[in-house]
């Protein structure tokens, strides 16, 4: 057989038969003297075994090595390894479409946020807020932290916070004291730091904070505070690292 009449037989092209050949995959047969190389019933068997391997999902290097001595030990090995990696792919594709099929849900009862896909705990903070977010700035960016620190947190950390974070909305009174610690701070928008008011808005947000938030570690990572206020106005920003420090020192709740 020639090159064209191999690759039509086992169903490849013959531009894959030449890079299987440059891999070592394939071994090439001799040219006869008219410069065509023939190919026998050996190469097109050799072939086959190669395209059942690629379509099982295996790569050209694993494939190598299914094809090299004691071939039969390595390909169970080798299958037995793909085995489990689809498996895990099932697994997080399964996950992702279940993920999808609740946020599919949310959006046809209009509860999917303007943020986008986050977790289920971010959007039941979220539709706690009600229409917070829209009607308050300070809150609004809130909404953006949040949303940053939900896709960037691993998933346990980020439950834990979520854990902590809810009853700020859920509990008595908890909505009504949001709306106070929020438009005290828009009220703070355009002042400077040293504003009496500053003060006091850092009592009203370490009151409202919850007593598990980690507040010392916060105020120790400069890096993370200042992505956290690099929003703010010079007024809103002092409030919140007060109202840190207050808390971190133990400050009345």
């Amino acid at each position: 057989m020639r090159i064209g009449e191999l690759a039509a037989t086992v169903g490849v092209t013959t531009r894959a038969i030449r890079h299987y050949h440059h891999l070592g995959l394939l071994p090439e047969p001799e040219r006869l003297g008219n410069g065509y190389r023939e190919y026998g019933l050996r190469h097109a068997v050799e072939l086959a075994r190669i395209r059942r391997l690629t379509e099982l999902g295996l790569g050209l290097g694993e494939v190598r090595d299914v094809l090299a001595e004691d071939a039969g030990r390595d390909l169970v090995e080798v299958l037995a390894e793909l085995d489990a990696d689809l498996a895990r792919q099932e697994a997080a594709i399964h996950g992702r479409r279940a993920r999808l099929r609740e946020l599919l849900a949310e959006a046809e009862q209009g509860r999917l946020p303007a943020e986008g896909p986050v977790s289920p705990e971010l959007a039941a903070l979220f539709g706690e807020l009600g229409d917070l977010g829209r009607t308050s700035p300070t809150a609004a960016k809130d909404r953006e932290m949040l949303t940053l620190i939900d896709t960037s947190t691993p998933p346990e950390l980020r439950g834990q916070l979520m854990a902590t974070l809810l009853p700020t909305m859920t509990g008595p009174g908890a909505l009504d004291a949001a709306r106070d610690v929020y438009a005290r701070l828009d009220a703070l928008a355009d002042a400077a730091p040293d504003d009496p008011r500053v003060a006091e808005a850092a009592q009203a947000v370490m009151a409202w904070l919850p007593p598990e938030l980690p507040t010392a570690e916060v105020e120790e990572n400069n890096a993370l505070l200042d992505a956290i206020l690099g929003d703010f106005s010079p007024a809103q920003a002092e409030v919140v690292r007060l109202a840190l420090r207050m808390a971190s020192e133990g400050g009345a709740r």
